[in-house]
């Protein structure tokens, strides 16, 4: 049988915002990469998140965890915006959320001064 509605071939509407702050990683890549561990509550549509840790073996996690208020902002966004990743590259290091489609693609102000207080944390590694 024939699916009555078929995937459109070639790229498809997925966005992804990618913060890039400039650091030199250097040999302790390791240092930098960090991923939110959400805690939640609620199922489906109405789960939201109670609490916010972060996972990495690097002193970026360590001081993600110690800022209580970062991830006090944190939990209060929904479970998709609350997923953050933080990846260093060759002369950079990527903060990142999932990806969205065209229609729920954008950042809010409340978003953007989470990534920016992440990208202070950063620097200061």
């Amino acid at each position: 049988m024939q699916d009555p509605n078929p995937l459109p071939w070639g790229a498809l509407d997925r966005f992804q915002a990618q913060f890039i702050v400039r650091k030199a990683t250097g040999n302790s890549y390791n240092n930098y990469v960090a991923k939110t561990k959400l805690t939640t509550k609620g199922h489906f549509a109405s789960k939201t998140v109670v609490k916010v840790e972060w996972n990495g073996s690097g002193s970026l996690a360590s001081k993600l965890n110690a800022d209580t208020e970062l991830n006090d902002m944190i939990a209060k966004q929904s479970v998709k915006d609350a997923t953050i990743y933080v990846e260093p590259t060759e002369v950079a290091v990527r903060i990142r959320s999932k990806w969205d489609n065209h229609i729920a693609f954008g950042i809010t102000k409340e978003l953007f001064e989470i990534y920016d207080r992440i990208a202070g944390h950063i620097k200061s590694v």
